[in-house]
């Protein structure tokens, strides 16, 4: 049995304009850590999986980005896709090609490319767990964390206690899934904290290559059918035009509906990851160490009579006076500010650039 990982590197990240933009979205981006996001998540991996194993799945694009991010990245790991359409096609294109070259009961490990991970030895323990449950059970795993807040941004599993012949593997933190949200609206996110039995879901999956790429056809049948048709075209000069015709075919999904939502084989490992997907502004305000005020500053800041605020300035000085509970962020041609707690508004504004054909500035 093998081991190998897909990064999936395709994300705009719009929530964090006007830092991340289509050029560079957030994966591609500083935030927190010692680089980017996609360098730091690739570098946690890399201590796991050996680099010959580990593929980035990204838009034609943003090619040229992962290169030079990821200069040890081989060239011939890099699968593109002509545009995005989700986590869905994303995730049964890399099956598909990577079927070429794996056996059926290698495993296959999936990451997002822009989420914070603290706790690395938790992760590759959670790892660990997941690989069995994969091997032993064919079953299709995510990691979850205990959430800290009714979270409207985030995914949720719901999980059953019930040890189900689990043995060992329930003692190492392994449930059988019950259900999946993804971003529920407040309340329902407040009843999910409240039944104790429902966990951020951090978008890492594992399984075995062929019990993915069987459940990927069985409930997305499809889609898979398109992927069994591309197979002839692999590794020739015109599989790329192939492929984007085919996906200009295919519907937009995530893997969570597509997939995960239906089959029947899903668990979850209990992690603790101290994890964040740094999805808006306020929640890397959250992650963040504050001053004595509360407060945030990056960068070039002047802040006179301010507290619980998230202020950061690239390429100019930011001077605030009176200001709290305020998010304050610019980029070299345009300035965000919001209310802490609304930055997730920040896709309003976007509409509106767009709506006033303004897209320089996206």
């Amino acid at each position: 049995m093998k081991k190998f990982a897909v990064i999936l590197a395709g994300g705009k990240g719009t929530k964090l304009w006007p830092r991340s933009t289509e050029d560079m979205p957030k994966q591609f981006i500083h935030i927190m850590g010692d680089g980017t996001m996609i360098q730091n998540t690739f570098n946690r991996i890399k201590q796991y999986i050996d680099v010959s194993d580990i593929y980035v799945v990204t838009y034609s694009d943003l090619k040229n980005e992962v290169h030079e991010q990821l200069p040890d990245l081989p060239s011939q790991n890099m699968i593109i896709e002509p545009f995005g359409i989700n986590t869905g096609p994303c995730l049964g294109l890399a099956a598909s090609i990577l079927s070429e070259k794996y056996e059926a009961d290698d495993i296959m490990m999936s990451f997002p490319s822009d989420h914070v991970i603290m706790n690395k030895g938790d992760l590759y323990q959670a790892l660990d767990t997941a690989t069995h449950a994969a091997y032993d059970l064919n079953g299709l795993i995510t990691i979850g964390v205990e959430p800290k807040m009714p979270e409207t941004q985030y995914g949720y599993v719901q999980v059953t206690e019930e040890e189900l012949n689990l043995g060992e593997l329930y003692n190492r933190g392994l449930r059988k899934s019950t259900a999946f949200a993804e971003k529920p609206d407040i309340d329902t996110a407040n009843r999910f904290i409240e039944s104790g039995d429902f966990l951020w879901n951090t978008g890492i999956f594992v399984w075995k290559l062929s019990a993915f790429i069987r459940s990927f056809n069985k409930h997305l049948p499809e889609h898979g059918d398109y992927f069994t048709d591309l197979k002839v075209h692999y590794g020739k000069e015109a599989f790329h035009d192939k492929l984007e015709l085919t996906y200009g075919k295919m519907d937009s999904i995530s893997i969570d509906y597509g997939v995960l939502e239906k089959a029947d084989n899903v668990y979850l490992v209990k992690a603790d990851l101290n994890w964040s997907d740094l999805g808006t502004w306020d929640e890397v305000y959250n992650q963040s160490r504050k001053d004595a005020k509360n407060n945030v500053f990056l960068g070039d800041v002047v802040a006179i009579n301010t507290k619980n605020s998230f202020i950061s300035s690239r390429g100019k000085l930011i001077g605030v006076v009176g200001m709290d509970d305020v998010i304050i962020v610019n980029s070299d041609d345009a300035l965000f500010i919001c209310k802490r707690g609304n930055s997730e508004d920040v896709q309003q504004v976007i509409d509106k650039i767009k709506s006033r054909h303004l897209h320089n500035f996206l």
